[in-house]
């Protein structure tokens, strides 16, 4: 397994009040209008379930990350249905003060060595804008 982790964000909101809103992912839904018009060229179908959001990306499919396991109000961990690569990916907060909570993300992948080369920097970019993006969302 490949580890990609983003750089420590810090979010300025209650850790309890961060998980909540990110263990519900329909509560993401209004943000998904938001996205940069270069994903929303490449995401299509998206739809949210309190626990998955599911997505189309060509030439791959349809794809649903599925909230698999957490620890309130500390981790999400998420897996993917219909993925050809084998992932699970982590959401870490930890709550320093009041309205400072520090987030981290996490993806660890089963990456075929001939893939490597070709996706590990799209992977290690990838979950930086996620950080980014999540941390915008949450400090609204």
């Amino acid at each position: 397994m490949n580890t990609y982790e983003s750089k420590q964000k810090q979010l300025f909101k209650p850790q309890a009040e961060i998980y909540a809103m990110l263990s519900d992912l329909t509560q993401l839904e209004k943000y998904a209008a938001a996205l940069p018009a270069e994903h929303k060229d490449k995401i299509k179908d998206l739809s949210f379930t309190p626990d998955s959001v599911s997505f189309t990306v060509d030439p791959i499919g349809q794809i649903v990350l599925r909230i698999v396991d957490y620890e309130t109000p500390k981790m999400l961990k998420f897996g993917a249905d219909n993925f050809p690569i084998q992932f699970n990916f982590w959401i870490q907060l930890v709550g320093v003060a009041d309205y400072d909570t520090r987030m981290k993300l996490t993806l660890k992948a089963d990456i075929p060595f001939m893939l490597k080369p070709m996706i590990g920097n799209k992977l290690d970019d990838g979950i930086e804008r996620m950080a980014d993006m999540i941390a915008m969302i949450v400090n609204r």
